[in-house]
């Protein structure tokens, strides 16, 4: 076992404490979004884990399923200033992004002053973020990989810590355009923001249409997330997990040409894999646990891998999923 993987030592009180800390002000943190946001427990897990660990997310789903409102009640609950773009075909990567003015000063000279766009937050919703057209699309790339942007041949850092939580509806495809895969690459996880059940949309018909529609309390405090994130790499990961994470990543990729690979065209690359460790680590700290396991990447091969793959157009005739393929290259190796 590698140093960086070896388990927490009895004597490394100090990591223990920090994680069981974490632990409960996560557990804290996820209540309090649950006040506001019901029957959809697995998209609030994935989305903190998202956040946890540092990266961006996709949420895919129909209009109306709160998406908005989790984004929100996110930026709320974890002390984070946010911000909400609506991408439209006409959205411009200045709007975005911002732009120099040419100022006057008042001994009659001219300067260029720096407007920051909204990309200048900690959480960013992109809202249907395949409504703009590629070259907008593609302005937030470097924003969402190196967290600073170049305008007019000037780097501007993004404040710390940065996260684009997208939306995306996966019915209405007129007039969108399709994120391309280098995009795509760049979300940690796709979440899929399904139908609550019925018990779920009672609740949600009996809280959100009376006088008074409950609002988010403030849980974490400025800087804390960012310790938390760090804390996250330093979590110990086990041997088996990270065989795990290798069987698993390395079975989507068309390399063998037979089985389920025979029906992929392309599969998840090395940051699949980076992905899954640093996800199943923040998913453990988000459950009260020192150190992931094997069931940990199982709950996670699906958000973090079907964005990244693709079948081929035989497979997709006959009726199979980038899901259902997942499902069976995650029972081989559980």
């Amino acid at each position: 076992m590698s140093v960086m993987n070896k388990p927490i030592e009895a004597e490394d009180s100090a990591v223990v404490a920090e994680a069981e800390a974490a632990a409960e002000r996560m557990v804290a943190a996820r209540t309090e979004i649950g006040r506001v946001i019901f029957g959809q427990e697995a998209v609030v897990e994935r989305t903190l884990v998202t956040l946890l660990s540092g990266g961006h997310g996709l949420l895919v789903g129909v209009p109306g399923l709160a998406k908005t409102r989790l984004v929100t009640a996110l930026g709320t609950v974890l002390g984070l200033d946010s911000r909400r773009i609506q991408f439209t075909p006409d959205l411009m990567p200045s709007d975005i992004l911002g732009s120099e003015v040419l100022e006057q000063a008042s001994d009659g000279s001219r300067v260029f002053r720096f407007v920051m766009g909204p990309v200048f937050t900690q959480l960013l919703m992109a809202d249907e973020i395949n409504r703009a057209s590629p070259r907008t699309q593609s302005a937030l790339l470097q924003a969402m990989q190196e967290n600073h942007v170049t305008v007019a041949g000037q780097s501007h850092a993004l404040p710390q810590p940065f996260h684009v939580l997208a939306t995306q509806n996966p019915l209405e495809h007129e007039g969108t355009y399709p994120l391309p895969e280098a995009q795509l690459d760049r979300f940690l996880m796709q979440i899929d923001v399904l139908y609550p059940e019925r018990e779920a949309e009672r609740q949600i018909l009996l809280e959100t249409t009376g006088a008074e529609d409950a609002q988010p309390e403030t849980v974490l405090q400025e800087g804390e997330l960012a310790r938390y994130q760090k804390l996250v790499r330093r979590l110990p990961v086990g041997e088996s997990v990270v065989e795990a994470i290798l069987d698993l990543v390395r079975s989507a990729r068309p390399e063998d040409g037979d089985g389920e690979t025979g029906d992929i065209a392309w599969g998840p690359g090395p940051r699949a894999s980076q992905a899954l460790m640093l996800t199943v680590r923040a998913r453990a700290l988000i459950e009260g646990r020192l150190s992931p396991s094997v069931d940990d990447v199982l709950a996670l091969a699906e958000p973090v891998l079907q964005h990244r793959m693709a079948l081929t157009f035989a497979a997709r005739a006959e009726g199979r999923t980038v899901r259902g393929v997942i499902g069976k290259l995650a029972a081989e190796i559980g």
